[in-house]
C-alpha cells in the first residue's frame, strides 16, 4: 500500500487529507472521485505533486469545506485562508504545489478579490505537507506560478509560468527564484495582451535543452512560445497552434522519459469545457502513453500505466498553420 496525501484548496481556505491506493490491476490501476457530493457548487484549478517521501499531494479551490465519502480519505484540515482581519476574508485562488529537488515542499496560491487584483502567497512544508509554515506574501509584482507548475532548471533556478489579467489585457510572463522564493526576477510580458490574449502557461523541457511554453488564449487555439536562451529569461514570438482552446485552462508536463503530455479541452466551442483530454506528444505516442477523456465537474484521481492504451500524437509548430491538430476519440 502506497500512502497518498492530498491537500485540498477551497475557495476561502486550503485543507489536507490522506488516502491509500488499492492493489494494482491491469490497465486502469485506480479511478475514484474524491467526493460525490459537497456543500459548494463547483471545484476548480486542481494541482498535484509528489513529495520527497513519495506521498502525493493534490489541491484545488471550491468552497469552505468538502465532503468525502471514500473511506480511504481522511477529513480535510485547513492549512491556509484569505482572512485579512476579523471582518475581512478574501478568497484564495489557483493553488500550485511544487517539490524542488532539494528543500521544502512549496505551496503557491493567490489571495484577492479577483484575478485582476490578487497577489501571490507562499507556504512551505518540511514534512511532505503534514505541517506548514506561516504564509508569506510574495514581493510586489510577483505572483508565483499562476495556475500550472514551475520547472526546476539545471542550474537550480525555479522558473514559474505566470500571467496577468489587468487593464492591459491577458499577458504572459515568467518569474524565477534561485533561493526557494526568497528573492525573485521577472521577465517583461511576452505578448501584447490584445492581438493575442494569453494566460496560464505551462513550461515544457525538451531533450535538446529547449524550453517551450503552451497555454490558454481568447483566440480559440492553444498558444506556444519558445525561449531564446533556453533559460526562460528571453522568449521568441508567441504564436497559435492548431490545437483548439475554448478559452479554458490547459496544463502540460514533461515526463521522465523526456516526452510531453498535454491536458486540455478538445473543443472549438467557446467555453466548451468538455471533454477533458490528455494527449501525448509524438514521442510519447511511440512509447504507448495513455490518452483518455473525462467528462465531469467533480475532482477525482486516476492511475493509468503507460502501456494501458494506444496513444495518439499531438504536435505544435512555431509557425502558425503548420501543426497537426489532435484527433481525440471521446
Amino acid at each position: 500500500m502506497t500512502p497518498i496525501r492530498a491537500a485540498f484548496v477551497l475557495l476561502a481556505e486550503i485543507a489536507m487529507t490522506l488516502t491509500t491506493f488499492a492493489s494494482p490491476q491491469n490497465g486502469l490501476l485506480k479511478s475514484e472521485f474524491i467526493f460525490e457530493t459537497a456543500p459548494f457548487p463547483s471545484c476548480h484549478a486542481s494541482t498535484i505533486v509528489q513529495a520527497t517521501k513519495g506521498d502525493l499531494l493534490a489541491a484545488w479551490f471550491g468552497g469552505t469545506r468538502e465532503r468525502d465519502p471514500d473511506v480511504h480519505w481522511t477529513s480535510p484540515v485547513s492549512v491556509a485562508n484569505g482572512i485579512q482581519s476579523p471582518t475581512n476574508r478574501l478568497p484564495c485562488w489557483n493553488p500550485v504545489l511544487f517539490q524542488p529537488t532539494d528543500g521544502p515542499l512549496l505551496l503557491f496560491y493567490k489571495v484577492g478579490p479577483s484575478p485582476g487584483g490578487w497577489w501571490g502567497m507562499l507556504k512551505t512544508s518540511d514534512d511532505g505537507g503534514r505541517t506548514w509554515s506561516q504564509p508569506s506574501r510574495l514581493p510586489e509584482g510577483i505572483l508565483g506560478p499562476i495556475k500550472n507548475k514551475p520547472v526546476q532548471l539545471s542550474n537550480g533556478d525555479i522558473l514559474c509560468p505566470t500571467s496577468t489579467e489587468g487593464s492591459a489585457g491577458w499577458r504572459v510572463h515568467f518569474e524565477r527564484t534561485s533561493d526557494l522564493g526568497k528573492t525573485w526576477r521577472a521577465t517583461e510580458p511576452v505578448n501584447d495582451g490584445k492581438v493575442l490574449s494569453a494566460i496560464q502557461p505551462s513550461i515544457l523541457l525538451h531533450k535538446n535543452g529547449q524550453l517551450q511554453a503552451v497555454g490558454r488564449t481568447k483566440q480559440g487555439k492553444i498558444f506556444e512560445i519558445w525561449s531564446k536562451d533556453n533559460l526562460g529569461a528571453s522568449w521568441g514570438p508567441m504564436t497559435l497552434t492548431l490545437l483548439p482552446n475554448p478559452n479554458s485552462g490547459t496544463d502540460a508536463v514533461t515526463l521522465k522519459n523526456g516526452s510531453q503530455l498535454l491536458v486540455y479541452n478538445h473543443n472549438s466551442t467557446p467555453k466548451g469545457r468538455s471533454p477533458l483530454t490528455t494527449s501525448p506528444s509524438q514521442q510519447t505516442a511511440k512509447s504507448g502513453a495513455p490518452l483518455w477523456c473525462w467528462r465531469t465537474n467533480q475532482v477525482g484521481n486516476s492511475l493509468i500505466p503507460p502501456s494501458s492504451r494506444p496513444a495518439m500524437a499531438w504536435s505544435t509548430s512555431p509557425t502558425p498553420g503548420r501543426g497537426n491538430e489532435s484527433n481525440t476519440p471521446c
